[in-house]
């Protein structure tokens, strides 16, 4: 209960203080001083505003009357920006007060699909809307334009761009695009251009685990894309090491000529991803020796070398890397 009269009491106090300074002498002059500051403001606010100054209000457009038959392939001006001189009331107006109607652009047809509007064409919608003292000084931009399509459209791949790195004892098993391919609409001479449908630029690095991420695709001047984005997944997968036995043949000899090499096989260790350890076997590598190669070498050792290298399989080592041969000649009796 103490505590609650002191607070009570050093209220009533405060607000005996506050009371006393609003009836004082000195609080009048202060108001009083405030009065004239506003009113000081107020006449320097209006000479401010009677003067000319510019500056910029934007107007939105909008094309209407598109046919159904048309696809409109450009993202056409959604507005203008009008650079505009007047006297300082009437743009605090333009620019805090007044909402302006959009300039609304009729669709017509035109040479090669695009179609070009200066902004002599549409001047009179925008000095509608102001007061007869303003000046339009610029219009940004000066052209509207836009690409149609009256139907013409393809179905093209889509393609990666940029660059994607897998971190250490990693490496990309996969790259998958979702949709994999995109519909493109464009006027009929660019769309005979267009091969694929590319992502905007990416960069990864020291990727470790599958990657997610949904990516907008790069559309050119006048093509439109459907959908504009395409689901992007990296596979990852770690690297391995794996070794198998594989027996060296003899290709292109003689009835009468076998090859003997020593020794007869040679391990192969390589490194593959995880995912294909158990797929990649010895029959996915095939090590055939020619016999117009062994004539040539004479008494040299065979240097081992793969016929074709098994996807997935790299760095690939030959133990041992040079094998010894003999060519050797079959007795036709031992056939008998």
């Amino acid at each position: 209960m103490p505590e609650r009269r002191d607070i009570k009491h050093a209220y009533l106090k405060f607000s005996r203080s506050v009371w006393n300074f609003l009836l004082s002498k000195q609080s009048r002059e202060f108001f009083l001083f405030l009065f004239f500051i506003f009113v000081a403001a107020g006449f320097w606010l209006i000479q401010t505003l009677d003067n000319e100054y510019e500056t910029d209000i934007t107007i939105p457009v909008r094309l209407r009357d598109v046919p159904d038959d048309v696809v409109i392939t450009s993202d056409p001006v959604a507005s203008v920006k009008v650079h505009v001189r007047d006297k300082g009331t009437l743009l605090f107006n333009y620019t805090m007060g007044k909402v302006f109607s959009p300039l609304n652009i009729d669709f017509v047809a035109g040479e090669g699909s695009h179609v070009q509007i200066p902004s002599s064409t549409f001047s009179r919608m925008i000095t509608s809307q102001l007061s007869s003292s303003t000046q339009v000084v610029s219009v940004t931009p000066d052209t509207l334009e836009y690409f149609y399509s009256t139907g013409q459209a393809k179905l093209v791949p889509v393609r990666f761009q940029g660059k994607a790195i897998a971190g250490p004892r990693h490496y990309l098993s996969d790259t998958i695009f979702t949709p994999d391919s995109v519909h493109v609409y464009a006027p009929l001479a660019l769309l005979d251009t267009i091969k694929a449908a590319y992502m905007e630029p990416q960069e990864f690095r020291g990727i470790d685990d599958t990657l997610r991420k949904e990516v907008r695709l790069k559309s050119a001047r006048g093509v439109k894309i459907v959908p504009e984005t395409s689901s992007l997944t990296l596979a990852v997968d770690m690297y391995t090491e794996k070794t198998v036995e594989v027996e060296l043949h003899g290709i292109n000899f003689p009835p009468d000529k076998q090859l003997r090499s020593f020794p007869s096989k040679v391990a192969i260790t390589f490194q593959c991803g995880l995912r294909q350890f158990n797929d990649l076997t010895s029959d996915d590598f095939h090590i055939f020796v020619s016999y117009e190669d062994l004539l040539k070498l004479g008494n040299q050792k065979y240097t081992v070398r793969l016929r074709n290298i098994p996807k997935g399989a790299t760095n690939i080592r030959f133990n041992p890397a040079q094998v010894d041969f003999l060519i050797e000649h079959i007795d036709s009796s031992d056939n008998d």
